[in-house]
């Protein structure tokens, strides 16, 4: 019950609200979506289930595999609405529902390196996460375009904002040079770890679907020939106060693959703390 108690952490069927709050301003959506509030439900989660039960009753009443059931399931299915999805945010928004479980699935793995992945993909994803919805605020502001198939040729005019998505989006499906990729590795050596080839199976597939419904943004923009709708009017880069939050977080995805130490050495200090309790 603690589980979907903290609603916030969306794990499904308590994830209607976060796609509903998609309606706010994108700064609200990014805070919301990548950083304070649903993280706060999924660290709840993570404190409660180290913290009130431990990892060895855990283990003992075997609630780690119910655990990794309830988490695997939001990530395919979330992952799978999201494909579906034409409104950006919209898409955006059930990638989060997916990779919030991502956290809940390393801690239900129970061994150290699943743990320190989830624990890290809390980090990992913020950065990603934001930048994305920071991207989709700028192309509204610089078109007014909420839509994916209304995205034909947007990088050839608006480059910084749809390489900052690119390199999101690889942190999101977990590829270098991005911090995404550290923390979805460690998942994978978790459930290896842990001899759960199943859960490693769910997290490969969730990579996969992750490519599906980021990629083909990402080709529109930069590989379709644009819609001109007979509009003769050259779309220019969003304003400087949307590009430049976009470009900074982009570039953090980017340094923290290479200089990860801050939030790794936090992980470990945490994950040694419930192993030690």
């Amino acid at each position: 019950m603690f589980l979907f108690g903290f609603a916030k952490a969306a794990i499904m069927p308590f994830h209607a609200w976060l796609p509903a709050a998609m309606v706010a301003p994108t700064p609200v959506s990014a805070l919301l979506h990548a950083v304070a509030v649903v993280k706060v439900g999924v660290f709840s989660i993570v404190r409660v289930l180290t913290g009130v039960f431990g990892i060895d009753l855990l283990s003992t009443l075997h609630l780690d595999t119910l655990i990794c059931i309830i988490a695997s399931f939001t990530i395919i299915v979330g992952s799978l609405i999201a494909l579906t999805q034409d409104n950006l945010k919209r898409l955006l928004a059930f990638s989060t529902i997916a990779q919030l479980s991502y956290i809940v699935l390393g801690v239900g793995l129970l061994s150290p390196k699943g743990m320190t992945g989830g624990m890290l993909h809390i980090a990992m994803h913020a950065f990603g996460k934001i930048t994305l919805f920071f991207c989709a605020g700028a192309i509204f502001v610089a078109t007014g375009k909420r839509n994916i198939s209304e995205m034909k040729g947007l990088g050839r005019r608006m480059p910084i904002t749809m390489t900052a998505f690119f390199i999101a989006s690889l942190s999101i499906i977990g590829l270098p040079p991005t911090g995404g990729f550290l923390s979805k590795w460690y998942l994978v050596l978790g459930s290896l770890q842990a001899g759960q080839t199943a859960v490693l199976v769910v997290l490969l597939t969730s990579s996969l679907l992750n490519a599906a419904y980021f990629m083909p943004i990402v080709y529109r923009a930069f590989f379709s020939p644009p819609d001109t709708d007979g509009v003769k009017t050259r779309i220019q880069e969003a304003p400087l106060f949307c590009i430049a939050p976009l470009t900074v977080t982009a570039l953090i995805s980017i340094i923290l693959f290479f200089y990860p130490q801050p939030f790794f050495r936090l992980a470990q200090m945490a994950v040694k703390a419930v192993a030690g309790g």
